[in-house]
């Protein structure tokens, strides 16, 4: 990072502004972190971690590192210049208080701290402190350390000098409340991944993450010179490249500025991940619209200015970006996130700066790189017949399901109910499940779909192909939504989309392969939160007339204690359910179906890019990643079916 992307003024206390007190964060969480799952939980470590990013886009934080420690309290160390700790003048108390305990207190309100920041609503750390069983904050500054703590907002010892210090730094250790969460428990894959997106996006700054949790501590330092161009190669690394290049793309104008890069492969899917301000935007904005606009644009004009489009032979967005693995990351000071969450870039002028930047440079690529530039427009060719040759295999399912009549499959038992709010579609692994499911469903709202046998590869498969599938194609017909770019959530027939298969390794295989199909042609039934995981029971216990489920091993034991009580000999029978087939139709209806004493799993789309990417490196043709997974997982696998 240069020196000529520090913000020249000093960082003080009368750089951090006060828009409003710290209320209703405790009340409403759903608010500030999205929700009170696993994914909020993850969202305090990500809140703390976005404000060190602050610094290093500033140019000041060189290294920082995430410790998830023993009883699942996080550590974010940072070398930054340190939150201030002077008097704030509009409240008198010092800054570093005011940060943590005041909701919109932040260096990222036009007060000069910050001219980029991804913490831009300025709650991430007053909102995490909010959440916190206990918090903890030290800070390298003046050659002092300051420390302050605090419990679930309130301050339980002001700012104290504890000790001398010749660095600058922060460092904030916080433990997330039991009361507020589903869960505390924090998942390192999820926290490794999220550290490692980071480190690509701002090329040189070191991120390290270590869990130390277990008997010997794991981890990973990370840092990328290349950046995002590293980023493509990482993504694409169990994919076949149709080009060599890494095509690189960045321009600015004022204060904004925008980087792409972007490569082709041998598959059909797209794999775009857009950020602003090195926050992910999964909804897109205006930075995904003004790629998305130039890229079409260019590729048509060089194709007509070549010869190789005739006609009105053009080809579409969808075509153009058919296997292409693309990231793009935009700086502003004033970024528009809708919500705090900060799904979508709303900045309209951002688009421009992409479009101007996509065209430009890559028009310029084309022309110095024609033999790339032939491979990636035939490749949007070929994707142009075969979204003919889809429609016309669409037009064949129709006639020949009867559906533009209304026909159903015949693996479909429907429910009763039409709206379908109100509806729940249950895919169902295997006819015997199935039957139990039908006998035992309350067919006013809940609808069967039986799936059977392995399902097509969506990895190797164009969309004409899905649509003539006899696994795919009942399922596409029953949901009534459509796929791809034709996808209408308005025409979908059921807004709970739920997935039960065995907790084995073939129902791992049956859910991984739907979620890969849900997230590559239906990605708005995730994003809606339509799709959910069914959780059956693995165990059943019996004492005499008393019968209770666990869902666990852990679960079993204790139920059994509780079933023993203070009689330790008692007998206690305890079946483990090896499939859904076993179970009478009252068994799943009581477990698995009933709304009243089921457990379901909503589907993220985190979870599905994590099944995306198994599914990607398990059934692709690249090797010695199916190889890696399967030896770095093989200990695993003991645990999946006993």
């Amino acid at each position: 990072m240069s020196d000529e992307t520090k913000v020249t003024q000093e960082y003080g206390g009368e750089q951090i502004q006060v828009l409003e007190g710290l209320e209703a964060v405790r009340m409403r969480p759903g608010m500030y972190i999205g929700s009170t799952s696993a994914s909020g939980l993850h969202h305090l470590v990500y809140e703390i971690v976005d404000n060190s990013i602050d610094e290093a886009l500033a140019g000041y934080c060189k290294n920082i590192t995430v410790t998830i420690n023993p009883g699942n309290s996080i550590t974010v160390t940072d070398d930054g210049r340190g939150i201030p700790v002077d008097v704030q003048p509009q409240t008198g108390k010092p800054a570093l208080e005011v940060v943590f305990t005041v909701l919109h207190a932040g260096g990222k309100f036009g007060g000069g701290g910050y001219k980029v920041a991804g913490g831009l609503h300025g709650v991430g750390a007053s909102v995490v402190n909010a959440l916190s069983q206990w918090l903890r904050v030290r800070v390298h500054k003046n050659g002092n350390i300051y420390e302050m703590k605090f419990s679930r907002g309130d301050i339980t010892q002001p700012m104290t000098i504890v000790g001398k210090t010749d660095r600058t730094g922060t460092e904030v250790t916080f433990q997330p409340d039991p009361e507020m969460f589903d869960t505390t428990e924090y998942d390192y894959e999820i926290l490794h991944t999220r550290m490692r997106e980071k480190a690509f996006l701002t090329a040189g700054l070191t991120i390290s993450i270590t869990d130390d949790r277990g008997e010997a501590p794991i981890g990973e330092t990370m840092c990328y010179e290349g950046g995002i161009r590293e980023f493509v190669t990482f993504c694409n690394r169990n994919k076949t490249p149709i080009h060599n290049d890494v095509i690189y793309m960045a321009g600015a104008k004022g204060d904004a500025s925008a980087e792409i890069a972007m490569q082709y492969n041998d598959g059909y899917n797209e794999f775009l991940l857009s950020f602003a301000n090195e926050v992910n935007t999964p909804e897109g904005g205006m930075h995904e619209t003004g790629f998305k606009t130039a890229l079409t644009r260019v590729l048509n004009n060089y194709g007509v200015k070549n010869g190789i489009i005739k006609g009105d032979d053009k080809v579409s967005g969808e075509d153009c970006r058919e296997g292409i693995t693309a990231i793009i990351s935009v700086k502003l000071t004033d970024a528009q996130f809708e919500g705090q969450t900060k799904a979508k870039l709303g900045n309209a002028y951002i688009r421009t700066l992409v479009d101007q930047v996509v065209s430009d440079q890559l028009t310029t690529y084309f022309e110095e790189h024609p033999a790339t530039a032939k491979i990636i427009l035939e490749k949007a060719m070929m994707a142009n017949r075969a979204r003919e040759a889809a429609r016309k295999a669409r037009e064949n399912a129709r006639r020949k399901t009867g559906l533009e009549s209304g026909g159903m499959p015949d693996k479909l038992q429907d429910c009763n109910e039409k709206d379908p709010a109100l509806c729940e579609l249950y895919i169902v692994e295997g006819d015997s499940a199935a039957g139990s499911a039908i006998q035992g469903r309350d067919s006013r709202f809940q609808a069967i779909l039986a799936m059977w046998g392995k399902m097509l590869n969506v990895e190797k498969a164009r969309v004409d192909k899905i649509y003539g599938n006899d696994k795919l194609s009942p399922l596409i017909i029953a949901m009534g939504g459509g796929i791809g770019e034709e996808f209408d959530i308005e025409k979908l027939r059921y807004h709970k989309i739920i997935i039960m298969s065995d907790a084995d390794v073939d129902g791992a295989h049956i859910r991984t392969l739907l979620l890969t199909f849900f997230f590559r042609y239906m990605r708005p039934l995730i994003e809606h939160g339509f799709v959910y995981s069914a959780v059956p029971p693995l165990y059943k216990l019996t004492r005499g007339k008393t019968v209770r489920v666990a869902y666990s091993d852990e679960q079993r034991d204790q139920i059994s204690a509780e079933m023993r009580g203070d009689n330790p000999n008692v007998k206690i029978e305890i079946q483990r359910y090896k499939g859904l087939g076993e179970m009478n139709k009252e068994e799943l209806w009581e477990t698995t179906m009933d709304p009243e004493r089921r457990t379901l799993r909503r589907i993220t789309l985190d979870d599905a890019r994590r099944a995306d990417e198994i599914f990607n490196i398990l059934m692709g043709e690249q090797v010695e990643p199916r190889k890696e997974w399967i030896e770095r997982n093989a200990k695993y696998a003991i645990n999946i079916d006993i």
